[in-house]
């Protein structure tokens, strides 16, 4: 079992900035593959990012590239999205996830899940 837990959501002006970050514990953190989906209200659960298990490959959504960027540390076992230039439409809760094969984008392909973060962009 992996256990993740995200922090770092909040309330935000359009235009700002917020860290998401996520902590995993349970296994072996380097043997994932890591990514970031969203779900706003009445909305499917939408890929943002993710990184592979050495952070050497990375993946964004059309609407968060070039804004957001994914990070890990593998030494202690986190995952990071940094997000830049929010705008309302990014407002949903944000879910971290882990993945022993990696197929970025695939929700179904994950593994574990975190709780969940809220995040507000207000315009």
């Amino acid at each position: 079992q992996v256990q993740l837990i995200e922090t770092g959501g909040g309330l935000v002006q359009a235009g700002g900035s917020l860290r998401l970050s996520c902590a995993a514990s349970g296994r072996t953190f380097s043997n994932y593959h890591m990514g970031w989906f969203r779900q706003a209200p009445g909305k499917e659960r939408d890929f943002v990012a993710a990184i592979n298990w050495n952070g050497a490959n990375s993946v964004y959504a059309d609407t968060v590239k070039g804004r957001f960027t994914i990070s890990r540390d593998n030494a202690r076992s986190t995952v990071s999205l940094q997000m830049n230039s929010l705008k309302p439409e990014d407002t949903a809760v944000y879910y971290c996830a882990a993945q022993r094969y990696y197929r970025p984008t695939q929700s179904l392909m994950y593994d574990y899940w975190g709780q969940g973060t809220q995040v507000t962009v207000s315009s």
